[in-house]
């Protein structure tokens, strides 16, 4: 400000008292001063400051700036106060997709099972009886994990849509488990130890029957009978029928993944490594537990689902014979004597050919060879289980447990 516009002293001091003091002489001031032009006009100033002595113009004041200052101002406090508020109630949970479950519901109870990438717990969902399979792909480097987190949110959403009588019915999953408690080892509740953020979680049914596995071990000595073993067949069949019909492969066709209920219907289940078949490219890799690994798939072969027929003759095989296929053998073992020499499981003489066809057919070396798993379906219900026919015939006492003809069959 130019400093020869500055009024002093006390006339100075006044007009400031004038014009901050009393609105109403201020006012009355400038009527006289535009009628009769004598007393302060436009020329009045303003103090800038207790502190300060400088003064400006009242005409130079932008107004209209300091209304945007303003809004601004009081916008800013708006917004912290909106954000305040929403951190201190909470927001409605988002929508949960087809195939999610609410967390809140899940009660996990106590450990039954364990793999490589999760851990099986039984427990309640929404009062149902239910198995949760908590994967965790954390170890494996965050790359990693987002592509297993990616493919798995693809594969629930088929998962969640197969309805058939052997397979093992799919509840739901969540991608999160932020709410999920892990009940402590010896402990029955659910208010244990928190699991990582980036696990996912499956649920399917749980069957009161136990695994297959377990069926065939408590049958060792005394083996099952021919009629149970076709059903058991038929109702494993079926499954991956119905699986291969939707492009599923399951890629891990073992005694332990099939369930039974309390009826001893047997359930697939276990999709912890099932994908849905590639369309555009083969698929690669060792995947599968050793003894059901098809050739292709132990050689690191391109391959489809023709892996899971192989998997299904050994498994055909061990159900007859309530026994390993392959006993206290290494991947090297298993590789040579069915990938070099093209072994399999020696067939007892007592099994029936109608059922020992099927087994060959299925563990064929050539996948073309392989039969479809419907086409096994159709086989196995023609076979007549009610003439009479027992299942494998018992070994003596004296004899070591298992056949006494079994071993490796250097033909098939």
């Amino acid at each position: 400000m130019d400093p020869t516009m500055a009024p002093t002293g006390a006339a100075a001091r006044g007009r400031s008292r004038s014009f901050g003091g009393s609105s109403s002489n201020a006012a009355g001031s400038g009527s006289g001063s535009g009628a009769g032009g004598g007393g302060v006009n436009l020329d009045m100033f303003v103090r800038a400051g207790a502190d300060k002595e400088g003064y400006v113009r009242a005409d130079k004041i932008d107004l209209k700036n300091l209304d945007m200052q303003l809004e601004k101002t009081r916008s800013q406090v708006w917004l912290e106060h909106q954000r305040s508020h929403r951190a201190a109630s909470p927001q409605p949970a988002a929508p949960l997709l087809e195939w999610e479950i609410d967390l809140a519901k899940l009660d996990i109870q106590n450990q039954i099972a364990h793999g490589t990438f999760g851990v099986v717990y039984r427990g309640t969902y929404d009062g149902h009886d239910v198995a949760v399979k908590v994967l965790d792909w954390g170890s494996d480097g965050q790359e990693s994990t987002a592509k297993h987190r990616e493919a798995f949110e693809k594969e629930v959403a088929v998962w969640q849509k197969l309805d058939h009588p052997n397979v093992t019915k799919f509840v739901g999953a969540s991608m999160g488990t932020s709410q999920l408690k892990i009940p402590k080892k010896g402990s029955t509740s659910s208010s244990g130890r928190p699991v990582p953020n980036d696990c996912c979680v499956v649920v399917v049914d749980y069957l009161h029957g136990g695994t297959l596995k377990t069926l065939l071990y408590n049958h060792r000595d005394k083996k099952l009978s021919y009629k149970k073993v076709v059903h058991l067949a038929l109702d494993l069949a079926r499954g991956l029928s119905y699986l291969h019909s939707k492009k599923i492969m399951h890629r891990d066709v073992k005694a332990e993944n099939m369930l039974l209920d309390r009826k001893r219907t047997l359930k697939i289940a276990d999709f912890g490594v099932a994908r849905v078949e590639a369309q555009s490219s083969d698929v690669t890799g060792q995947t599968g537990t050793l003894g059901y690994m098809a050739p292709e798939v132990l050689q690191g072969k391109p391959y489809d689902h023709k892996c899971d027929v192989y998997s299904f003759g050994i498994l055909l095989w061990e159900t007859y014979c309530c026994a390993m296929a392959y006993p206290n053998y290494s991947l090297a073992d298993i590789s040579y004597h069915v990938v070099k020499l093209g072994i399999r499981p020696d067939i007892p003489r007592c099994c029936p050919r109608a059922l020992s066809e099927i087994m060959t057919r299925c563990w064929d070396g050539n996948p073309d060879n392989r039969p479809e798993m419907s086409e096994v379906v159709a086989l196995l219900e023609k076979i007549d289980t009610g003439s009479g026919k027992g299942g494998m015939t018992p070994v003596d006492d004296h004899v070591a447990h298992g056949c006494s003809c079994f071993g490796f069959n250097r033909s098939a």
